[in-house]
């Protein structure tokens, strides 16, 4: 917890971090907070907006090709961070979401980034399937759309030391269920949830 805390503290010293809620966390509610991804301090931005009771039951979801890269890069993301770490080309016959899957079973909330990957971009790329899948196998989950602003300007990808620019946290009302939603226009409602807090 230490070190996630002084992490949060540099971070904020560095580029502010405001977080802007839609209303405020029902923080009874176990969640899958789902954001566009830009930069490598999107998932800490992520945690140091959350209220500190929130971030003990969060697990953000990061890359095991990057994040475990080596003992240096594990031990942030596990130990400071409480990361569950995916392997982005499982082998074949393997479930890529099968951890994701576990934690949320177990209980625990998670940021997860529906893109897949860092975009150079303000507003985020095509979703893949991962969070259609994750809302399809826990409809009881609330679904929490973040919009990450500035962030893609601080430390933009292939940088790797943040500038100084104010960076803002949007995060919006959860989002409505429609059952029955086919995939496509589900992620694509998604998308456009994110959009709309960029606004």
């Amino acid at each position: 917890m230490w070190i996630s805390n002084a992490l949060i503290s540099v971070l904020r010293l560095v580029i502010g971090v405001t977080a802007r809620w839609e209303s405020p966390p029902d923080l009874s509610r176990q969640r899958i907070y789902f954001a566009n991804h830009t930069s490598h301090m999107d998932t800490l931005a992520i945690i140091a907006a959350l209220p500190p009771e929130a971030r003990l039951n969060v697990k953000p979801i990061a890359a095991a090709d990057y994040w475990g890269k080596n003992r240096f890069l594990s031990y942030i993301s596990q130990k400071g961070l409480n990361a569950v770490l995916i392997d982005r080309k499982p082998a074949p016959g393997k479930n890529a979401l099968e951890p994701i899957f576990d934690v949320v079973q177990a209980g625990h909330s998670i940021i997860f980034f529906p893109e897949g990957t860092r975009s150079s971009e303000a507003l985020p790329g095509e979703f893949k399937s991962g969070l259609f899948r994750l809302a399809e196998t826990f409809p009881d989950v609330d679904l929490v759309p973040i919009y990450l602003e500035n962030l893609h300007r601080s430390m933009p990808k292939g940088k790797h030391v943040p500038l100084p620019i104010i960076c803002t946290i949007r995060i919006g009302n959860p989002m409505q269920r429609i059952a029955g939603e086919d995939k496509q226009v589900f992620l694509e409602r998604a998308r456009n949830a994110i959009v709309g807090l960029s606004k």
